[in-house]
């Protein structure tokens, strides 16, 4: 359990009470971001490097900074169980750009705005997962849970975060 700690205020005359927010409700500090999963890929799940569909599963990573460049090597991208994805090539996302991480085997294309895991197992759970993701410096980026039943109304394997 975390402790909320408050803190008495008295500034010209005016004496209030300021409570510090928990610290969960921490927005992190970084440039990229989280912006969707495609946590349960269309069809049936096959796991099979031909043929199969784990290529359809995958994570959009933001550059939300207005100005800088970020090299995505280095982050980690992690679930809860502890399956884990580093980016050990240089991908550079300018203002603005995005990158899918997906699943499966294929040829990395920044012009494509695509990074494949070289893995043909499914990382996110069909039901309810977290997704970690790491800077270079090991600190968080961005850290999303979510659950079929409360996060995606229509069900269709999709969710959105950070717009």
């Amino acid at each position: 359990m975390r402790k909320r700690h408050a803190l008495a205020v008295v500034s010209a005359g005016i004496c209030g009470l300021v409570t510090a927010a928990p610290a969960q409700a921490a927005e992190y500090s970084s440039a990229l971001k989280i912006k969707a999963i495609q946590y349960d890929a269309p069809g049936r799940d096959s796991n099979r490097c031909s043929g199969g569909n784990t290529k359809d599963e995958y994570l959009v990573i933001k550059n939300y900074s207005r100005t800088a460049t970020v090299n995505l090597k280095g982050y980690v991208v992690k679930d809860a169980t502890g399956n884990r994805f580093a980016f050990t090539a240089s991908h550079h996302l300018q203002p603005g750009d995005f990158i899918r991480l997906r699943g499966g085997r294929g040829t990395d294309s920044d012009a494509g705005n695509v990074v494949y895991r070289q893995n043909c197992n499914f990382i996110w759970n069909n039901d309810k997962d977290t997704i970690y993701f790491y800077k270079p410096s090991g600190a968080r980026a961005d850290v999303h849970s979510y659950t079929r039943s409360a996060n995606d109304r229509d069900g269709n394997g999709y969710i959105t975060y950070h717009g």
